[in-house]
């Protein structure tokens, strides 16, 4: 069968929304697809999403006898055989709307745009023969805002062979794009409020330099820079598995996350514990308070306060990582089901 798998991207910003369809395309070739990816250069301003979402209507996918389409706003294209892999909204005009979140202004024209966007999203929907979540938190917004059912499909990672457990060491470890919804500055805060000598491991890169300077700033007000490591950089693979390997916990902080997010489900292969918050989103649905990592408000104090009882107490923290790792087999997390129902 011949597959385009259609997502869209924004140029030069990388991230688990283009593992997700990066990853999915050798599972068909091993299959004998002939798969072919497009990405769709994307752009969520206000000032052209609507032009935007009109060109992808526009465009010709009929040589092909499947499209499977991920990120917002793909699944616009048109395609008789159409199936969607449905990821997150475009979240300025759904649920960030009108929190601290949102750089969407709230006027008249913003609110007609809004409620059009709705509109054209669902009808596409529509359209697809079967429509799939990563997560029950995006399942719940697509039903809510467009009236959409779905069925939840969880993204495993590519290959999670080189991941492994090591010697547990001090330091939380943080793999996130550095963005103020990422929140990794609540753990530089918290470092000032822990008792024990645990540190903070940042891997991402940021867009600008703004964020990455403000975190900077808050670990030499509270004192606590000769604890964190941070880099503005893609962190290497190998790296990133030696990070986890020898880490103490994992986080996970995002606000309201779409899904648990692939360092959540590195962290779990790597049989650490994970960090995360009441309002995390996707990550809840992974994480089990005290089974395979904690649940915390999201406030420095709270915060502190975990990475403190799992440096104290490292029994209970690699019983948490045991029970990490078994979550991933709980929750059917794996390719061979990705493909079935994808292809149903």
């Amino acid at each position: 069968m011949k597959i385009i798998l259609c997502s869209t991207m924004v140029p030069n910003v990388g991230g688990g929304y283009r593992q997700i369809v990066d990853w999915l395309r050798p599972q068909l070739e091993l299959l004998g697809h002939a798969v072919e990816t497009v990405y769709l250069p994307s752009d969520d301003s206000a000032s052209s999403i609507y032009r935007q979402m009109m060109s992808y209507r526009w465009i010709d996918f009929s040589a092909a006898d499947m499209v499977i389409c991920f990120r917002p706003q793909a699944h616009l294209v048109q395609h008789p055989n159409k199936v969607v892999w449905f990821i997150h909204h475009v979240r300025a005009f759904y649920d960030l709307w009108g929190t601290e979140y949102c750089d969407i202004r709230n006027d008249a024209r913003n609110r007609a745009l809004r409620k059009e966007i709705h509109s054209m999203d669902r009808a596409a929907l529509l359209e697809a023969r079967s429509v799939f979540t990563n997560s029950h938190t995006v399942a719940k917004r697509l039903k809510h805002f467009n009236d959409i059912d779905s069925e939840v499909l969880y993204p495993p990672l590519l290959d999670s062979s080189s991941f492994h457990c090591g010697l547990a060491g001090s330091e939380v470890v943080y793999v996130a794009r550095l963005e103020p919804h990422k929140r990794q500055h609540l753990l530089v805060e918290a470092l000032g409020y822990t008792k024990t000598p645990v540190r903070l491991r940042l891997c991402g890169v940021a867009t600008g330099t703004e964020y990455p300077n403000a975190l900077t700033a808050i670990a030499n007000r509270y004192g606590v820079s000769d604890r964190l490591a941070m880099s503005n950089t893609w962190v290497d693979h190998q790296d990133k598995v030696e990070y986890l390997a020898s880490s103490l916990a994992a986080a996970y902080l995002a606000y309201d996350e779409d899904s648990y997010g692939y360092s959540t489900l590195e962290a779990a292969h790597s049989s650490k514990p994970i960090i995360t918050t009441t309002d995390g989103g996707g990550s809840l649905e992974f994480v089990e308070d005290k089974i395979s990592g904690l649940v915390v408000e999201p406030t420095p104090q709270a915060l502190a306060a975990a990475m403190d009882e799992l440096y104290i107490d490292r029994e209970a923290a690699l019983a948490m990582g045991r029970g990490a790792r078994r979550r991933i087999d709980d929750l059917g997390i794996s390719w061979p089901r990705v493909i079935e129902r994808l292809l149903a």
